[in-house]
């Protein structure tokens, strides 16, 4: 295939998607009033009438979850404040405040659409934790399939570091890849990644270190992310097959209905056809690793270029102490990650079994042997 023929056919599978993440950032509902940048209310207003267009579409409806920015600049025009407030107390006061404000403006938007509405906050925790993050999709399937518009934000008031996200756009991937969405959406001030080179990439299949290198932190004072937390939300979302595409807009539906790219696409081009099928779960990105797993190289080989299950036979080394069911890092012999996934054995008897072949590890153990890391519970890295 072309590359020109991989773009359309790239552009088109989107233009198809059926159930949507759509992440907006403070810098599409902020605006200047005199010499100072808050949340404005028509800003926010919009957004929920372009949501409510997608959902209530005669042609193609669409399923359409919102993690939205803002709450802390909704605030700062409550309190009256000219900065963003420097301390964590101070923040998470401004983000209590603003924070209802927000939903407000939404949820009555949404009302006049004819559709409901239901605030979901979350923390870190509700990602790492597997009952918590099964609850969390419990309660976003439930929601879409009584066609309820969830909206999702970081639980600010509450979060303290070790609990945070860090930034809605890693958020809105987690929430992607947790819901199994069709596309991610991010709305923000740019719709490109500036290259060292200086041109625009309108198609992105792959993200380089040179990309990284040159990505830029947020130039907006109101928010928190900028160009390097969209190309790590990139990652994690075309790890699973999801594209994103990046867009300096809120017209959503016109920028889904243009026959020509808006915006820039990440996409994985080998993933295009089937995606749904091949996600793995967000919880991996988020879970601290339980322990090591030292593999060879023809494990690793095997891991990465044919989508093998890892074997007792290919372990090296173990490190940590872990159950069956946890989560495991699984590195080559110079220590660089290759994937991650959670292991079907303990660590004390994956010491015993390490490099064996299932019938010896039936002899050894008195039962049926199985894969160390079955392919469907790992993803590689």
């Amino acid at each position: 295939m072309s590359e020109s023929s991989l773009h359309a056919d790239a552009w088109d599978s989107i233009r198809q998607a059926s159930r949507i993440v759509v992440k907006v950032g403070t810098s599409r509902l902020a605006a200047t009033e005199g010499d100072v940048r808050r949340v404005i209310r028509s800003s926010v207003e919009n957004v929920a009438r372009e949501i409510s267009m997608l959902w209530n579409s005669s042609s193609k409806p669409r399923q359409v979850i919102l993690v939205t920015s803002g709450a802390v600049g909704a605030g700062m025009g409550v309190l009256g404040l000219e900065k963003r407030p420097g301390s964590l107390p101070e923040l998470q006061a401004t983000a209590a405040v603003g924070q209802g404000l927000l939903m407000s403006w939404y949820m009555g938007t949404f009302e006049e659409q004819r559709l409901k509405a239901a605030q979901i906050l979350v923390t870190r925790d509700d990602f790492r934790d597997r009952k918590r993050y099964h609850n969390v999709e419990a309660t976003l399937e439930t929601l879409l399939r009584k066609k309820v518009v969830p909206i999702i934000n970081e639980n600010d008031t509450v979060s303290v570091e070790e609990m945070r996200v860090g930034d809605n756009d890693i958020l809105s991937a987690l929430v992607a890849t947790l819901i199994k969405a069709d596309l991610l959406i991010v709305a923000s001030n740019v719709d490109h990644l500036r290259e060292t080179g200086g041109d625009s990439t309108r198609f992105i299949t792959r993200i380089t270190p040179e990309m990284e290198k040159a990505a830029l932190g947020s130039e907006d004072e109101l928010s928190t992310g900028g160009m390097k937390t969209k190309l790590q939300a990139a990652k994690l979302v075309m790890k699973s097959g999801i594209p994103l595409l990046l867009i300096d807009r809120t017209d959503l539906l016109s920028a889904l209905a243009s026959p020509s790219p808006v915006g820039t696409l990440f996409f994985s081009a080998g993933r295009l056809k089937g995606f749904r099928k091949t996600r793995k779960r967000g919880l991996m990105f988020t879970a601290k690793a339980k322990g090591i797993l030292f593999v060879d190289e023809g494990a690793k080989e095997a891991l990465v270029n044919r989508g093998k299950s890892l074997l007792a036979s290919g372990v090296r080394r173990v490190h940590g102490s872990f159950k069956g069911g946890d989560l495991v890092s699984v590195q080559d012999h110079a220590g660089h990650e290759v994937a991650r996934g959670r292991v079907n054995y303990s660590d004390a008897e994956l010491k015993k079994i390490r490099g064996l072949k299932s019938g010896e590890i039936s002899v050894l153990l008195g039962r049926e042997a199985k894969e160390v890391i079955h392919r469907d519970s790992l993803m590689l890295s």
